[in-house]
């Protein structure tokens, strides 16, 4: 008895240590600098960690399925151009359309989505038709996508220019402050996060999508659709990735096309660390918002007491290192 509840500690630990690493870092972190613990502080990593939340959320999706995607960023850095080109007040003095009337705000906003939603119908056919690797259809979808993206941005009369001058209507999403203390993208990524845990653990979907990324198989022969569920994965979380670029905008009050460079990293980074496995049917909506959190307050925090970025990128380099250790750990445990 005492040797299994020993065993049952010591997998608790493996299963958690990344989590208890990161917080002995935040630790650190607040007696080397007290003041990490304002308000306002606290406010600001919320206000980062919203869009990067989204973002997360979205490639929870197809990490579930034993998926993966690389053109996350470069798809975000789409959503954020197109929306950023039609959303830019008349009075600029290098607009991006010129002759372009003023649009109703959801007009640039359904157009973004839609340009990434095709990227995302593609990876899911991709994979789930053309049984390409995740991890190469993805990587290709990420190079098309930064060239069309590019290839836009560079258009006469922009050349390449940043785009500024958004109105206000757009704007207002990061610049609201609710109850005048927090962010108005707090509130719209914990809407996010409700929406996808809902759909998660509430519907007949959430459940096939577990079934499809635990055991394909025999999900096929319980009567789960897998090729279509993995094609909606792909969908949904470009979906919600293009809605993260359009609040980057809101938040930058501009885009250019290096916008959600990596983003994906660290987005697969934190569902890893919050205990979405990569080798799929594994993940909670709780773990994703904790190891975004946690990824979040570790970068603020070094940034914080002055340390190197460059340093700032080896010690992400290892936390992702470690995480996919951990995950693979698990997983060997649980076959």
């Amino acid at each position: 008895m005492l040797h299994i509840k020993v065993k049952d500690i010591k997998d608790k630990f493996f299963n958690n240590a990344l989590i208890v690493l990161l917080c002995f870092g935040v630790v650190v972190i607040i007696i080397i600098e007290p003041k990490f613990l304002q308000f306002r502080v606290l406010k600001d990593i919320l206000t980062q960690s919203s869009v990067k939340l989204i973002v997360a959320l979205g490639l929870m999706f197809p990490l579930l399925t034993a998926g993966t995607d690389l053109s996350g960023g470069r798809q975000l850095g789409l959503s954020a151009v197109v929306v950023a080109s039609m959303m830019q007040v008349a009075t600029y003095p290098n607009p991006f359309f010129p002759n372009l009337p003023a649009l109703p705000v959801i007009l640039p906003i359904l157009m973004a989505l839609a340009a990434v939603a095709v990227c995302g119908l593609i990876n899911g056919y991709m994979v789930a038709w053309l049984h390409l690797p995740p991890f190469i259809a993805t990587l290709g979808m990420s190079t098309i996508v930064y060239g069309a993206n590019c290839i836009y941005y560079n258009m006469e009369p922009n050349n390449a220019q940043p785009i500024g001058g958004i109105r206000p209507e757009l704007t207002i999403l990061s610049r609201y402050q609710v109850f005048g203390q927090m962010s108005l993208l707090i509130f719209i990524a914990a809407f996010v996060a409700c929406f996808v845990w809902f759909l998660l653990n509430k519907t007949t979907y959430g459940k096939s999508i577990y079934a499809a990324g635990g055991n394909p198989v025999a999900a096929q022969i319980s009567g789960v659709k897998v090729k279509p569920i993995l094609l909606s994965a792909y969908i949904i979380e470009s979906l919600l990735i293009g809605l993260a670029g359009v609040l980057e905008v809101a938040r930058n009050s501009g885009a250019n096309s290096s916008f959600g460079f990596s983003y994906e990293f660290d987005a697969i980074s934190a569902c890893v660390v919050g205990g979405v496995s990569l080798s799929g049917g594994v993940g909670k909506v709780s773990g994703v918002i904790v190891g975004v959190i946690i990824f979040n307050v570790i970068n603020y925090g070094l940034t914080f007491i002055g340390v190197d970025p460059n340093w700032q990128q080896v010690f992400k380099g290892l936390i992702i290192c470690m995480a996919v250790a951990l995950d693979m750990r698990k997983n060997a445990v649980r076959t």
